[in-house]
């Protein structure tokens, strides 16, 4: 922080009480006259009068006191810009202390449980229900409390995985993210409207959607030709989990199966990002998290 912005805020915050107490001095009434009175401010409101009366001396005092407490939290924490107060608090302190606090309880059990393969731990009630709260707070945002994903999010309950759905893949992917790439076929691509439309309809032909079979007919062509379809998605078009690339043989569809949510997934590409949790979580927790994900798509 500037020392400019410094002074600013400290001139608003201590301007602000030092305004109060003149507003409070000026505005009194003797309080040597606590008997109420007939006399009035002057002001009228739909016939309402009101009268100028002394402030309850409760009321009065309880004022002065809750300036004494500002002024005395401004010296002791932080709040005058770049003064950090007589105590030396900060959340960041703060924040360090309870995450310290919370590794020295819980991290005896986190190593506990770590120490325990991925499978073993997939069985483990209470490894579960920890593995839950873990997922509720950091994956539920993406996919949803209950794990099924949405449109762009993938449900981690089915056994449809981009990059593999064994222990140490999904430890990778929670640790180091994911970042797929869908390139566009369309504008600055290689492939016209309607050859674009012809090859979204073979891809949904693929997995048993109904389609023109002339225009799906077309589109083999392009996805094994033109198009280098193939590239990603493989001559099976089963995908290859190496690059991410999605099984397109399946009824699993992560933006939709329309013809009009195909085409502009050939249009304009897609590029989806899994965010990396290997500097915010410990490799204990992400352990615990993948052991839960993992539980996810096998019930057994």
């Amino acid at each position: 922080m500037s020392t400019f912005w410094s002074m600013w805020i400290s001139v608003i915050a201590l301007g602000s009480i030092f305004g109060l107490c003149w507003l409070l001095h000026a505005t009194r009434k003797s309080q040597t006259n606590t008997t109420e009175t007939t006399e009035t401010t002057g002001h009228s409101y739909d016939g309402i009068q009101e009268y100028d009366n002394p402030l309850p001396r409760w009321w009065l005092y309880l004022f002065w006191g809750t300036i004494v407490f500002a002024l005395i939290y401004l010296v002791l924490y932080p709040g005058l810009g770049k003064f950090q107060g007589l105590l030396g608090w900060s959340s960041a302190n703060q924040y360090e202390r309870e995450v310290e606090v919370a590794n020295s309880t819980y991290g005896p059990l986190y190593a506990e449980l770590a120490a325990k393969p991925i499978e073993e731990l997939a069985t483990d009630p209470k490894a579960i229900k920890m593995g839950q709260r873990l997922f509720a707070t950091e994956c539920s945002v993406c996919h949803g409390s209950a794990a099924t994903g949405s449109l762009g999010f993938p449900d981690l309950t089915d056994d449809d995985w981009l990059y593999g759905g064994d222990p140490d893949t999904l430890k990778t992917t929670i640790t180091v993210g994911r970042r797929a790439m869908m390139p566009a076929r369309g504008m600055m691509g290689n492939l016209t409207d309607a050859e674009i439309t012809q090859v979204a309809a073979f891809t949904r032909s693929l997995s048993g959607l109904s389609v023109d079979p002339a225009a799906a007919e077309a589109g083999k062509e392009i996805f094994y030709g033109k198009g280098s379809c193939t590239t990603c998605h493989g001559q099976d078009a089963k995908g290859i989990q190496a690059m991410g690339a999605p099984n397109l043989t399946d009824n699993v569809w992560l933006y939709g199966n329309s013809q009009q949510q195909v085409e502009f997934t050939i249009r304009n590409g897609r590029s989806g990002e899994m965010p990396a949790f290997g500097e915010t979580l410990s490799p204990e927790k992400i352990h615990l998290l993948a052991a839960y994900v993992y539980s996810l798509s096998n019930k057994q």
